[in-house]
């Protein structure tokens, strides 16, 4: 007993340092990644909501399950400081939870301990989970929700026990209101029937249990889930999935046109955002597959059977959404690195093979960490986060500019776009300053707005151009060009809209001969 008791100390201690060390890594220069277009969009809709309940849906109105949304809206009320850094914050706790999920999944399937501290290591040091631990999006959370209702599916299908199948429904209404790949985390449960004892004589009696118990669960996440159908608004979720997803009816039309480029691109997110050697290490376990055959198997099923779907049915696809997938192939990387300790043991063979799996995931977050603009992830997400359009370079500057400039008299500053980045990322610092008046315009017209012109006559004007390339032709001064990182092209712009005096006579004069006339 005194034996057992010092092992789960040594447990305790060894998830204390990893719970540090991963706390450490995420919270460190948290806000060092400009804020992303989704982030800004998220942020000010969880300050609108923490402000007045009757918006705490108002994630709908883009067809946006709420549960992020909320966990924000709560941490937003509760916690001072800047929008961005408590924005990622749901994240960050998200990816804590994985990093325990994992190590009771793994533990769950193995029995083994060490497999299941190298697979709550290699979450932690995944460049992958390291991008999405650390921005305000859904899809740490759904990573996390992905993990549990896995390992709490696996306790059902081997217990058989009423209270899991209560919390498995709780946890599976969860994740479906946290977004719509939820509903897989109940579709992939039957898979865990690979682990049911089909040797025991009263099979076909627990067989009859399981289903049962599974149903139960089924319904009770419905009913968490059937909360969003009292508002008028639920059909908007169906509206927005289908400009990701290609409904059955419209694929069947042209079921695998598309699969080709699709599974393409998802390979080389898989195999590169991990790593290569790490996703090497994951696929070394199918060599010797006739040890621990059924875990394997369900492993590798949980990763392919989402990701092949998406290859199919993906109308456009990011590599965030497939980030949840590779949960289960951490697992069977850490299977790998397992095989290897203890076929070498301390070997410098073994030292060095170690050493190939984990040295380019750790220089990647170094980079992640303190140079973001040079961090070796996957093209597709440099361009969102880093070197486009969506990223929020220099918005921190214009703020601190803007708040400053208010301090001397109202000013209003007009953004090009109205939803997304601008003028939202603007609105989440400066909205309630009583100097400043924030308008969105979209698309930009060739020629100077009549209430542009007006705000300008009364008070300074400042205009935020972010995605358009070229100056429109109006009587602007340039204050501030900040380059979205490494791209010299794209560039965002703070200008003052300054009036020629001929103009404000001219506009002055008509003025007076309207109100002249009436």
């Amino acid at each position: 007993m005194a034996r057992t008791k010092a092992g789960w100390g040594m447990v305790l201690l060894i998830a204390f340092i990893f719970l540090g060390t991963y706390f450490a890594s995420r919270l460190t220069n948290l806000t060092k990644i400009p804020i992303f277009t989704d982030e800004a969009i998220y942020i000010r809709w969880s300050q609108i909501g923490a402000q007045d309940a009757n918006w705490r849906f108002i994630s709908l109105t883009d067809g946006k399950q709420p549960m992020f949304t909320w966990v924000m809206m709560v941490l937003l009320k509760i916690l001072p400081g800047d929008p961005l850094f408590i924005g990622r914050l749901p994240s960050v706790l998200s990816g804590a939870m994985s990093v325990i999920g994992l190590w009771f999944l793994s533990y769950e399937l193995f029995k083994n301990r060490r497999i299941a501290y190298v697979s709550s290591l290699l979450y932690i040091i995944s460049p992958f989970s390291f991008v999405y631990d650390r921005m305000a999006l859904y899809d740490s959370m759904v990573a996390m929700f992905s993990i549990w209702n896995f390992y709490i599916g696996i306790l059902l299908v081997k217990t058989l026990r009423l209270d899991v199948a209560l919390i498995l429904g709780m946890a599976l209404g969860a994740s479906m209101l946290n977004k719509t790949s939820g509903f897989l985390n109940l579709y992939m449960l039957p898979g865990t029937l690979l682990l049911f004892d089909w040797k025991s004589p009263s099979r076909l009696k627990r067989l009859i249990v399981w289903i049962l118990l599974l149903g139960i669960s089924a319904v009770i996440s419905q009913g968490i889930y059937s909360v969003l159908r009292l508002t008028p608004l639920f059909h908007m979720i169906t509206q927005k999935d289908a400009l990701f997803v290609y409904p059955f009816s419209e694929w069947i039309k042209h079921p695998f046109t598309f699969f080709e480029g699709n599974i393409k691109g998802l390979l080389d997110w898989v195999i590169h955002y991990p790593t290569v050697p790490v996703f090497i290490a994951s696929l070394f376990p199918l060599l010797i597959f006739w040890q621990k055959t059924r875990e394997k198997l369900l492993l590798y099923g949980y990763w392919l059977a989402p990701f092949v779907a998406l290859a199919l049915f993906g109308r456009v696809l990011y590599p965030r959404f497939i980030f949840f997938m590779t949960m289960p192939l951490l697992i069977t990387a850490s299977l790998t690195i397992d095989w290897i300790i203890r076929k070498f043991h301390r070997s410098l063979f073994s030292i060095c093979l170690l050493l190939i799996i984990f040295i380019p995931s750790m220089l990647t977050d170094y980079y992640l960490l303190f140079d973001p603009v040079h961090a070796l992830i996957p093209q597709a997400d440099r361009g969102q986060y880093i070197n486009d359009w969506p990223a929020g370079w220099g918005v921190r500057e214009v703020n601190t500019y803007l708040l400053e400039e208010s301090k001397k008299g109202p000013l209003a500053v007009f953004t090009e776009g109205t939803f997304g980045l601008y003028p939202y990322a603007i609105e989440i610092y400066l909205v309630d300053k009583p100097n400043i008046k924030i308008h969105g315009i979209w698309p930009l017209p060739n020629e100077i707005p009549d209430v542009v012109v007006e705000s300008a006559l009364q008070k300074p004007t400042y205009v935020v151009i972010d995605q358009t390339a070229t100056t429109p032709l109006w009587p602007l001064e340039l204050i501030a060009t900040y380059t979205k990182g490494l791209r010299i092209d794209r560039k965002m712009r703070l200008y003052k809209v300054i009036l020629p005096k001929e103009a404000i006579d001219t506009i002055m004069n008509t003025k007076e001969n309207r109100e002249a006339s009436l």
